[in-house]
């Protein structure tokens, strides 16, 4: 049931995409403005999918839980104060090219089902997160702050579960180390995909 419900989501969320992107606050409201808003940047989709993927093979090789709340829960708290700090008028560069570099970075965490200490992912997507908090800050608009925010972040938490139910479910479907290899190769296609969106800006 859990899998049937994860690809719908996904399904979902890849075809609502062009629709819902950039939703005017004026008409839609400031949160529906702010869910719509990771689903516009193919570089946001991978990346968040990417980070429940990681969390999801991270530690389940060496028998470890998998970081399934640490590692997403950073990525959006961590996004969050970088969201502020965009809001507060905090200069940040290279924005976009940081942007682009962790859809490869975490989908190449993902492949290679890096197994490193769970703290050292949280700051690791934390620090990519920042990063992807200030551009949704950068791109507020009319929209109000916090019922924005609180809509980036809910978007954003919905694209690491989905991230997450694919890391899992492949090894329930398809046994563990094959579904492993599977949510690897996941992780791999995003890492490209994010080496092809680099080269194409």
């Amino acid at each position: 049931m859990l899998n049937k419900l994860l690809i719908a989501a996904l399904t979902l969320t890849v075809s609502v995409a062009p629709a819902f992107a950039h939703l005017n606050p004026d008409e839609h409201g400031s949160l529906l403005a702010g869910v719509s808003h990771p689903l516009f940047g193919p570089d946001h989709i991978l990346a968040m999918i990417a980070v429940g993927l990681w969390a999801a093979l991270l530690g389940s090789k060496t028998g470890r839980k998998p970081a399934l709340w640490p590692i997403p829960s950073a990525f959006v708290g961590t996004m969050i104060v970088g969201f502020a700090g965009a809001l507060a008028g905090m200069p940040l560069p290279f924005v976009e090219p940081v942007i682009l570099a962790s859809v490869v970075v975490i989908g190449l965490l993902a492949a290679v089902a890096l197994q490193v200490p769970i703290l050292a992912g949280m700051v690791l997507v934390g620090f990519f997160a920042f990063f992807h908090g200030h551009a949704h800050g950068g791109e507020l608009g009319a929209a109000g702050a916090i019922s924005f925010g609180m809509g980036f972040a809910l978007s954003t938490a919905l694209l690491h579960a989905i991230g997450i139910g694919f890391g899992l479910q492949f090894g329930r479907l398809f046994g563990g180390e094959k579904g492993r290899a599977i949510a690897r190769a996941l992780g791999g296609v995003a890492a490209l995909s994010g080496l092809w969106l680099a080269m194409a800006a």
